[in-house]
């Protein structure tokens, strides 16, 4: 049967809620379109921009009538800058529709007709909360420029004169870097005929150290002289790392090899207590505050008495493995990044724990050489990418037979679809899980599940 729409077809809709990934979801004669722009209780007038079998995909050309549950957002940028979508939705709003999204991915996905989901966690605080930002640079009226996409726009970049998501330090320095661009007369990097120099700039902050680490991405040759760049930069007190890198590439990427200007080759973050240094390309958390509640819940599910062995698989730089060790048996990582590892290994050291052990590996094909060297798992902690557990590493995961799995997920459908197959193939049961608001004003959210072996 044929869609009810057309592309280019502009039609009147009621939201009723919000999708996955952000788009508000409406019906056109029982037809789904999901509308970018439009949050539930919106009446909107929306252009159709692409026809699916299923589905259709529209973008909002008119406010009819504004849903109550609407807030002035605060940005100056927003609507324009392709981050914070949410700013106009309020936060009460927001927690909900998170909360609605992981419960219907668990009911719709994972066949759990009634799951054991706890309130979100609601994020500690709405603005300022990132650690890490990634700018990069264009051309604007003044000049060079730093900033974000464009909204829905990937081959459009807009400079931006503050960041609400940053602290003022984070702000102080993109503008720095920014003015340094202009009085150096250095271009920007222009994506589509490769001309230009600089790239992107990384502005990673220790929140509960005050320490702030910077990274400078260009084309290759050294355009600059790096001792004022430097001059510029150690201005703060704050900054303790400078790092240059060269992307020779067309592709977009800032998580690349460094060369260390000036300091230390890392700063360091304290989360629950324990010191973790933190290097260009190293992986934390972005919102310090609620990574330690995430952690937290971790720990509190994994129900250790201080006898276990924990496994866990893609530990990263060993934070919620560390965060766990002084409570456990023994804990043993696996990551298939080396340079993690080595991070991982180092902050076990850092922090005097020597019952943590961790090693380089693909975790789907790393389980059988770990399981004879660490012996039966009682406790397996997983933080696997947005993508879940790939095929071997999840059913490789299930026939540990751990009496307990603590899954930390970034993505609701994938940990839906994972837990199915726990549950179905390998006689786990869904205990708790608990959504964490990591991301205020963004689609994303976070959850930590609980699985017990069933007798």
């Amino acid at each position: 049967m044929a869609a009810p729409v057309r592309k280019g077809e502009e039609l009147e809709l009621r939201i009723d809620s919000l999708a996955f990934g952000g788009s508000g979801v409406a019906r056109h004669d029982g037809f789904v379109v999901f509308v970018r722009g439009g949050v539930p209780g919106d009446d909107v007038r929306a252009r159709i921009t692409k026809v699916k079998r299923g589905f259709a995909e529209g973008i909002v050309t008119e406010l009819v009538h504004s849903s109550d549950s609407r807030v002035a957002a605060p940005c100056r940028h927003f609507g324009v800058c392709g981050g914070c979508r949410f700013q106009d939705l309020a936060y009460g709003v927001q927690l909900a529709e998170k909360e609605r999204q992981v419960r219907d991915a668990l009911v719709r996905i994972g066949r759990f007709a009634d799951p054991p989901l706890d309130p979100i966690v609601p994020a500690a605080s709405q603005f300022a909360y990132r650690n890490k930002l990634e700018y990069s640079f264009t051309s604007g009226e003044d000049g060079v420029d730093l900033g974000f996409h464009r909204a829905g726009r990937w081959d459009e970049v807009i400079g931006i004169e503050e960041c609400l998501l940053t602290t003022d330090v984070g702000n102080a320095i993109r503008l720095a870097v920014r003015e340094w661009a202009r009085e150096e007369q250095l271009e920007a990097y222009d994506q589509e005929n490769g001309s230009g120099y600089l790239r992107h700039l990384v502005v990673r902050e220790g929140r509960n150290t005050g320490q702030a680490l910077v990274v400078l991405v260009t084309a290759p040759g050294e355009r600059f002289e790096a001792g004022y760049l430097v001059d510029v930069l150690r201005r703060f007190p704050e900054v303790r790392s400078i790092h240059w890198a060269i992307n020779d590439t067309p592709a977009e990427q800032t998580n690349l090899p460094t060369k260390l200007l000036w300091g230390a080759d890392a700063i360091e973050e304290e989360l629950l207590g324990l010191r973790f240094r933190v290097r260009p390309s190293a992986f934390l958390q972005t919102n310090t505050e609620m990574a330690e509640r995430l952690y937290e819940l971790a720990r509190e599910y994994s129900g250790l008495s201080g006898e276990e062995n924990v496994f866990d698989l893609y530990c990263g730089t060993g934070t919620i493995g560390l965060a766990l060790a002084r409570s456990a048996g023994a804990v043993w990582g696996v990551e298939i990044s080396e340079e993690a590892v080595a991070c991982a290994i180092e902050n076990a050291e850092l922090n005097g724990i020597d019952n943590a052990r961790f090693f380089a590996g693909n975790v789907g094909q790393s389980i059988e050489e770990l399981r004879e060297e660490a012996g039966e798992p009682d406790v397996v902690i997983v933080d696997p990418p947005r993508a879940g557990l790939a095929g071997k590493a999840l059913r490789r995961t299930g026939a540990l037979g751990a009496s307990r799995i603590v899954y930390v997920s970034c993505n609701p459908t994938t940990l839906a679809s994972d837990l199915q197959v726990l549950r179905d193939e390998y006689g786990y049961v869904l205990e708790r899980c608990r959504p964490v608001d990591m991301f205020p004003h963004t689609p994303h959210v976070e959850s930590v599940s609980l699985l017990s072996l069933a007798p």
